[in-house]
């Protein structure tokens, strides 16, 4: 896509590159004088978030939150996409592959009070990225809740219920990781013309979000424990059954099995008693083993 200038004014001049092209990356290397390593960091799929210094460069390089529906989640590009941003002076260049909401919500912003500087935008895209990131953590939480649900409440079948949680398991792991390594980017904010209190608000949102993060890891962790618990309890009350219905056929199987011996001397069989007899030792024998049973609170 070709490169596109959203702001174009005496005090910011912001240039957009969306699914950029090595082309593109060749111009603005020739016209911007931006370092070709920095550039190819911006098309890496799964490049780690970074911030860099080069000369009058400041080169940040985010990842939002974007979903995509995969049945493997390996990659930080599997839950993220990257926002490269180059600040140099008045200009401001962002790079990205797909269509990103921090963008628009920054041209909003920029169009209901104008920005005095480009630093203000790059302060409000890192704002709405580590927002993009309360809001996913919002709904991974409340999947998680609503799985929890149907599995101790609601008592359904849960037998696909585990490859859920994994899922939301490896979202959240990803995205943990992907925050840990915003902390450099979010001091580097402090070097830019910024006020104290700009950079205060955003590392404290930061914080927020590492927190709301962990703290779901640990209760996906937690849940998961407590599903496979449940899982071997469910097993245990199965084989529980077995072992009882067990305990009242053995004796029985071992009367029917005497008695079922092809042994020509056997005095029981011409015994004129002798088939209610073992009728009568048969009943002993359960009403022995049910009292037995009861006894023991089995």
């Amino acid at each position: 896509m070709p490169i596109k200038k959203l702001l174009d004014g005496p005090d910011i001049q912001w240039i957009d590159v969306l699914d950029p092209q090595q082309e593109d990356l060749d111009r603005l290397h020739s016209d911007w004088g931006i370092e070709k390593l920095l550039l190819a960091d911006t098309i890496d799929t799964n490049h780690l978030p970074k911030y860099e210094k080069s000369g009058e460069v400041h080169f940040f390089l985010y990842r939002q939150v974007y979903e995509r529906k995969k049945k493997e989640l390996t990659y930080l590009s599997d839950v993220s996409s990257k926002l490269g941003i180059f600040l140099m002076g008045k200009t401001l260049i962002t790079i990205h592959r797909y269509d990103l909401s921090c963008i628009e919500k920054s041209l909003e912003l920029h169009h209901k009070q104008a920005f005095t500087s480009p630093d203000g935008i790059v302060l409000h895209l890192a704002t709405e990225i580590l927002f993009s990131y309360d809001q996913e953590s919002i709904r991974l939480m409340e999947i998680r809740d609503r799985l929890e649900n149907q599995i101790f409440l609601k008592h359904r079948d849960s037998s696909n219920k585990l490859k859920a949680l994994y899922q939301i398991k490896r979202k959240a792991a990803l995205n943990t990781r992907i925050l840990l390594l915003f902390s450099e980017m979010v001091e580097a904010m402090s070097k830019l013309k910024l006020k104290e209190a700009e950079v205060r608000e955003l590392k404290d949102r930061y914080h927020d979000a590492i927190s709301d993060f962990e703290h779901l890891n640990s209760e996906i962790i937690n849940l998961i424990s407590m599903f496979l618990a449940l899982s071997d309890q469910k097993a245990n009350q199965v084989m529980k059954m077995l072992a009882i219905y067990s305990m009242y056929f053995l004796p029985i199987t071992f009367v029917a099995g005497v008695y079922g011996m092809n042994f020509t001397h056997m005095p029981e069989l011409s015994h004129p008693w002798g088939y209610a007899a073992v009728l009568g030792l048969i009943v002993l024998l359960v009403l022995t083993t049910y009292l037995y049973v009861r006894s023991k609170k089995w």
